[in-house]
């Protein structure tokens, strides 16, 4: 039938000339900026998991940067470890030294002059810090560092006694012809005690290690996974891009022939 008042074929045209424009629109969206979901209205779910996602990863990041600050403490531990290593063993040097029987008082007054400022030399390494924080403490504190984002998972960093057990039998000794070979077999003791404390930080050196190359790993995989929910596909999107302008010249095209249909009723009226 055809009528004055509706023009069916043009109404139809023009519905569907919008719905090419707005998926157009949509698509020039996408490309621009990078993103599949633009708007929640584009995938709700697909947001909700990528939200939670975006935020596992930021923690991540920043369980790493913790983990990174964690391994420079425990190098800047063992680099006074290696110190400590030094003294204890110049004042077992020292006490070797002492227990000479051709070496008379005085020399060994000097040795002993030597061995107490060394002594000193081990309480002043037991009070350094990093950043604020002891490295070393009374009773082997440990100190919790978070090796996954969520924080269920942890490893320890020991705050070693490295003036406790024998070794603070050694710093308040001294050199005297009587008490050299006793020092010297405590100093000894004290070295081994010393040797395990370095080992335990190289152990928790290599774990500290072993969590950063996980959380990076980790890290990319999020990364990953998010890119593939809310990033774009460029060719696909490109090729729908295409598709949509296509449909929209010829969209107008048809909206423009429907239109003029109407021109026929004129001429009928005319007669």
């Amino acid at each position: 039938m055809i009528s004055i008042n509706v023009n069916p074929a043009a109404s139809n045209a023009g519905l569907n000339l919008g719905k090419t424009n707005d998926a157009l629109q949509k698509s020039l969206q996408r490309l621009s900026s990078g993103r599949r979901i633009v708007n929640a209205s584009d995938d709700a779910g697909g947001l909700a998991v990528s939200m939670k996602m975006a935020a596992a990863l930021k923690r991540t990041e920043a369980t790493a940067i913790n983990l990174a600050n964690a391994q420079s403490y425990l190098q800047t531990q063992d680099g006074a470890f290696k110190v400590a290593d030094r003294v204890l063993n110049r004042m077992s040097e020292l006490a070797t030294l002492a227990n000479d029987p051709t070496k008379n008082s005085t020399d060994i007054a000097n040795y002993d002059l030597e061995y107490q400022n060394l002594a000193l030399q081990m309480t002043s390494l037991a009070n350094e810090e990093f950043n604020g924080v002891a490295l070393y403490g009374a009773g082997g504190v440990v100190l919790e560092v978070s090796t996954s984002e969520d924080g269920s998972q942890t490893l320890g960093l020991t705050q070693a006694d490295i003036t406790g057990g024998t070794i603070a039998t050694v710093i308040s000794s001294t050199l005297t012809a009587a008490s050299s070979t006793t020092v010297s077999a405590d100093l000894q003791t004290a070295i081994q005690e010393l040797a395990t404390m370095r080992a335990q930080n190289g152990s928790e050196s290599s774990r500290v290690g072993f969590a950063q190359d996980y959380l990076n790993i980790n890290a990319l995989n999020l990364e990953a996974a998010n890119s593939r929910i809310i990033d774009v596909d460029v060719a696909s999107e490109s090729s729908q891009l295409a598709r949509f302008q296509i449909l929209q010249q010829a969209g107008t095209a048809m909206l423009a022939q429907a239109n003029t249909s109407q021109q026929s009723l004129v001429k009928l009226l005319q007669g």
